[in-house]
């Protein structure tokens, strides 16, 4: 009997990579128009060298050819970070983006792209919203906030509060995206989390999570004309890093 992982089966996938890879490139491209320039210098230049190193070991077409293998994957490395890149800028200043940023964790984090707070000024305004998310790890409970920083600040304070209440000797990480000093930038939200500390176990950490989503509680009201299940991290643009 013929097995499953024949040869044949390898070709569909092998297409479905290359279609992902287009789409990445077609969806970076959308926010990043220079993306295919960066990409050919990359290709070009690697194997530029790769010609040179050649003619001076005599060895010019051998050299050259492993310069273009090289080269093409110089040009994937490129698209995979500037592909990052235009998919941070498509979320930047909308709301729910801390949310989204928040799917760039890897395993062993807990986190939900829906806000645990949530606060408007006035019913429809996107400018005075603030929300608070909350990611769960080894390091312990992580808040992040968005919205205007004085409101954003309170926000972040009285969620923390109730977490230290709730879990008491559990470190809590407060954290507020945004451009001023004080803040983290979208883009570096997810390195900054993953430099923590761990302090638990991961069964410590399943508990905490298992803990904060009993003790959770009803949804809160969302600001009319905000829903961060629309913006969304293009994870196929996040693969490869």
């Amino acid at each position: 009997m013929a097995r499953k992982d024949s040869p044949q089966s390898a070709v569909p996938e092998k297409a479905g990579r290359i279609a992902q890879m287009r789409q990445i490139f077609t969806t970076a491209r959308a926010v990043d128009p220079a993306i295919g320039w960066w990409m050919l210098l990359a290709l070009l230049g690697v194997t530029l060298v790769g010609v040179v190193v050649g003619l001076v070991v005599g060895h010019p077409i051998y050299a050259g050819f492993l310069g273009l293998m090289f080269g093409v994957l110089a040009a994937m490395v490129v698209m995979s970070r500037r592909a990052e890149r235009a998919a941070y800028r498509s979320i930047e200043g909308q709301p729910g983006a801390a949310g989204a940023a928040l799917s760039a964790l890897r395993r062993g984090w807990y986190y939900d792209q829906q806000p645990v707070a949530a606060e408007a000024v006035r019913p429809g305004d996107l400018a005075s919203a603030a929300m608070v998310f909350r990611a769960t790890g080894r390091p312990g409970v992580v808040l992040v906030g968005e919205g205007p920083s004085g409101r954003a600040s309170r926000l972040l304070e009285s969620e923390r509060k109730k977490v230290a209440r709730i879990l008491p000797g559990v470190p809590v990480t407060v954290l507020r995206i945004g451009d001023d000093e004080a803040a983290v930038p979208v883009r570096k939200l997810a390195n900054q989390i993953r430099r923590l500390k761990p302090t638990l176990t991961k069964e410590e950490a399943a508990q905490v999570n298992k803990r904060l989503k009993a003790l959770g509680g009803a949804r809160p009201p969302i600001p009319a004309g905000v829903d961060p299940n629309r913006v969304r991290m293009d994870r196929k643009a996040m693969r490869g890093r």
